[in-house]
């Protein structure tokens, strides 16, 4: 087997939760690029039929699947809905997410549980409905979650955003050691700054300016720039990886004093 022969996906089945927009979105069209099946699933289910026309007028294969992560009974049929159509899915990438914009003492106890309730506890009830169906296949499979530089570092005005995505951090290397006899990798992306839809805005603010000037490579990231990373992850190729977290950030985390 050749260096890439183990980062091709082919045979696999991915489901990939925010995949409506942002770097949800893309990575679900990075793994089909890669050979893989690809769930797409989001609330706002009508923006994902563009990524599926793309994917399958490339000759892949995708199906768009309706998926609140909020709502405990909504992962069961989601992930039956996805197993129907591509077959039993074996990786699984937790990109749903939502920012914060508030300072702390200005923040809401509503402002507040809306963030964990997404960022947290979703990627708990997404990533706990995929370990067992990778158990019950007997396969193993990847799960990759969606973490954050702001995971380890922390910005004025982001404390619910940062703490979730610390605590997705630490929730990643303990299901690591947990599913690791099941064949269940388990590893996090922390991304570093890369404009989307969540931070477009403030990028273009002098307070964003001033943050990016920051940044040793001294800008945002472009999504491509986290492929490598992500194939790595979900793919053979880091089939002795697990409990890992990957900040690809330009550097920003060596600033960080």
């Amino acid at each position: 087997m050749t260096v890439t022969d183990t980062f091709d996906l082919s045979g696999r089945t991915a489901f990939v939760t925010g995949a409506s927009s942002g770097l949800g979105r893309h990575f679900a069209l990075t793994l089909a690029g890669a050979g893989a099946r690809v769930a797409l699933a989001a609330r706002r289910v009508d923006n994902l039929g563009e990524a599926v026309e793309q994917i399958t007028s490339e000759g892949g294969n995708a199906v768009a699947v309706p998926l609140d992560v909020t709502d405990p009974d909504a992962l069961a049929p989601a992930f039956d809905a996805a197993e129907q159509a591509l077959g039993p899915v074996d990786i699984l990438v937790t990109a749903a997410g939502v920012p914060s914009g508030a300072f702390f003492a200005d923040t809401t106890d509503e402002e507040w549980r809306a963030v964990m309730d997404v960022n947290l506890d979703g990627v708990f009830r997404t990533a706990r409905e995929g370990a067992r169906r990778m158990r019950a296949h007997g396969q193993g499979g990847s799960i990759v979650n969606i973490a954050s530089v702001l995971g380890f570092s922390v910005l004025k005005g982001v404390s619910a955003y940062a703490v979730s995505k610390a605590a997705i951090v630490q929730f990643t290397r303990a299901m690591a050691l947990e599913l690791a006899r099941d064949k269940i990798r388990v590893n996090a992306l922390a991304p570093g700054y890369f404009a989307t839809e969540m931070n477009a805005d403030f990028l273009q603010t002098e307070a964003g300016k001033r943050l990016i000037s920051r940044v040793p490579q001294a800008r945002v990231g472009e999504p491509h720039e986290l492929d490598g990373a992500l194939l790595l992850l979900a793919s053979d190729a880091g089939s002795f990886i697990t409990g890992a977290v990957i900040p690809v950030d330009g550097g920003a985390l060596l600033s960080v004093s």
